[in-house]
């Protein structure tokens, strides 16, 4: 058998860390919307578990590998497979690549191996190998609680946007490390983010730590609100993303983008297009 599979960007729409456990997780509120932009992942049948991907993806401690094993051994499976990995979303960026990489490997390998283990079991697994994981197995935009594991799937409307990524990598620990981060944000509602003043009471807690130790970010900003009028910073960066008005206007947007920046244009959507290839490939199946 041989198919392939989308693993989806994401971008936090809003960002809020409401506390810090004792176990040192902080606790966060924040809306996933998964895009229709990302990497793919292709498998094959095969005797042993092999990964072809770019080697500075980790090597042996990739994702996607631990995904492999943590299903294998949760499920007792003992056959192997052959994934390539098609590499478009940056490292490090805020867009959940790696986390999105490990989610389409489980469906993907829960698929190939026929284990027929539920969603709810593959985002259990997913939620040992990193708490954003669960919400690319899941496959919903979602507004999120706990340490982004405690989801509430969204039917958020479509949009359009850029998003840019400065030339830099940043490290998820050296934001949630730092003594002026944001702990306290009081707790909102869903409802509050779908009304009329979430622009305003809404933000990403991480921006202003990020924008301070990494000025590649702050310039990020500051081009795309001046060529937008709006701009944000997902997840814990890289990228900051802006709404558009379509496509085109992405596209021009990009030409200009100023070296060594990348960006892409994607659009928001409801289902990720990893459980959109897998029905059609059940579908063929059956």
């Amino acid at each position: 058998m041989n198919f392939s599979l989308p693993a989806p960007a994401k971008l936090n729409l809003f960002l809020h860390i409401t506390g810090q456990r004792a176990d040192g997780y902080h606790t966060l509120q924040t809306v996933f919307a998964l895009l229709d932009y990302g990497d793919t992942l292709h498998f094959a049948s095969a005797e042993q578990l092999t990964l072809d991907a770019p080697a500075e993806l980790g090597g042996e401690n990739n994702l996607i590998l631990r995904a492999a094993r943590a299903l294998q051994q949760s499920s007792g499976c003992g056959l192997g497979a052959a994934i390539r990995l098609d590499k478009r979303l940056p490292a490090g960026g805020g867009v959940g690549g790696g986390s999105s990489d490990a989610a389409s490997t489980l469906l993907g390998l829960n698929h190939l191996w026929q284990l027929g283990l539920s969603i709810d079991q593959l985002a259990q697994i997913g939620l040992s190998l990193g708490a954003d994981v669960p919400v690319f197995v899941r496959g919903q935009s979602a507004w999120a609680d706990g340490i982004g594991e405690q989801l509430q799937p969204l039917e958020l409307t479509e949009q359009f946007f850029l998003v840019v990524h400065p030339g830099i990598s940043i490290p998820t620990a050296a934001i949630f490390a730092d003594p002026q981060l944001t702990r306290r944000t009081p707790e909102s509602r869903v409802a509050a983010f779908l009304g009329p003043a979430a622009e305003t009471l809404f933000r990403n807690d991480c921006e202003p730590v990020a924008t301070r130790l990494f000025p590649e970010v702050r310039a990020t900003i500051e081009w795309l609100e001046n060529q937008t009028g709006n701009a944000r910073l997902t997840g814990t960066g890289a990228c900051v993303f802006a709404r558009i008005a379509n496509r085109q206007q992405g596209e021009a947007l990009l030409h200009n983008l100023p070296t060594p920046w990348q960006g892409f244009v994607a659009r928001s959507v409801n289902e990720s297009p990893a459980h959109v290839a897998l029905a059609k490939l059940r579908d063929t199946a059956g």
